[in-house]
């Protein structure tokens, strides 16, 4: 069978058969007597199998050894393919992600396009440094795409970088709310923890939407990170986490300071000072949670804990007894003091 009828028949080109040729991977058996290449069934057939394994994703030389080689184990060579191919596709999964980054951030030029790519082989880095260097790089707030940063500081795990995505990314504006707020169903506590804090650096009733139901959490972690944001914000929802956490000791000062703030809502004193006293109450055997409560109390507005805080200077428990005369004789002392009570006087 001459090279043209095998060629129609193979559908390998003729072009590609004498190259096979030349590197001896399919040579012909023969020679008609003008000197044209003359295949038999046998070299067909080779070349059938030099194609289906081209097909593969083997290289030529590849499977001329393959072909050559009578220790060849299909089994080895398809795990060695199977390994490629997904190392492949991960590459190629990663640059259409770039592709689809770049797309959506609209970039006004080729300077936008590269600062994206940079900023993307930024994160990518090993190196917590790099990773922080890229984020904080100089740069329009516009031309940083909103969804790589939530998308990486929900990844992030240095401190440091994660701190700089935050703040890069309330910079940005645009919806990151939206991919954060979706990030709290994650199973991971460590993925909310880091959507819960990014959630409190943004402004809008979506992020404290989302920081209001961050409040049912099952992780308490994440409870008080979203309660000291909303409490921040003036949500009284963040009431009863804030109260918890001077009870347990967590991050207890910041959110004894917060329920004084809230307390100045007249319609929330009372339940605030309600609240503490009942805890008071509860916790009669632990000293330390009742000077935590005791403390809460001093930060109470006006004079509305004065009288509990009196009582308290009597209490059984000398360390809280202690603490609580302190403060009212500091209250006495700023009484005083006041341009009000000179003026009595």
């Amino acid at each position: 069978m001459l090279i043209g009828e095998v060629a129609r028949r193979s559908g390998v080109s003729a072009r590609m058969l004498r190259h096979f040729d030349a590197i001896g991977l399919v040579r012909p058996t023969g020679r008609t007597v003008g000197g044209y290449r003359e295949y038999t069934p046998e070299d067909v057939r080779r070349i059938f199998y030099v194609e289906g394994l081209r097909s593969l994703g083997l290289s030529l030389r590849q499977i001329a050894r393959t072909l050559d080689d009578p220790g060849f184990t299909p089994s080895a060579l398809v795990g060695d393919l199977i390994e490629a191919t997904g190392e492949r596709l991960r590459r190629e999964h990663e640059l259409l992600e770039r592709l689809r980054t770049v797309d959506a951030a609209e970039p006004a030029g080729w300077p936008d396009v590269a600062r994206i790519v940079e900023l993307l082989h930024g994160l990518g880095s090993p190196s917590a440094a790099r990773r922080q260097q890229a984020v904080l790089a100089p740069a329009e707030p516009a031309s940083v795409p909103v969804e790589v940063l939530a998308r990486a500081v929900l990844a992030e795990s240095d401190p440091n970088v994660a701190g700089a995505l935050r703040w890069a990314l309330a910079r940005a504006g645009g919806d990151g709310v939206a991919s954060l707020a979706s990030a709290m169903a994650s199973d991971d506590a460590d993925v909310r923890r880091r959507a819960v804090l990014a959630l409190a650096e943004l402004p809008g009733d979506e992020a404290t939407a989302a920081l209001t139901d961050a409040l049912g959490d099952a992780d308490t972690t994440i409870r008080g990170h979203a309660a000291l944001a909303l409490g921040a914000r003036g949500v009284t929802r963040a009431v009863p986490t804030l109260l918890a956490m001077v009870v347990e000791g967590t991050n207890d000062v910041e959110a004894a300071e917060l329920l004084g703030t809230l307390a100045r809502d007249a319609e929330w004193a009372d339940r605030i000072m309600s609240a503490l006293v009942d805890e008071l109450a509860v916790h009669t055997a632990d000293s330390a949670v009742r000077i935590r409560l005791t403390q809460a109390l001093a930060e109470m507005p006006g004079t509305i804990a004065l009288d509990v805080l009196r009582r308290l200077a009597h209490d059984d428990d000398r360390p809280v007894a202690l603490l609580a005369s302190a403060l009212v004789n500091a209250a006495d002392r700023a009484a005083a003091s006041s341009p009000k009570a000179n003026r009595a006087g």
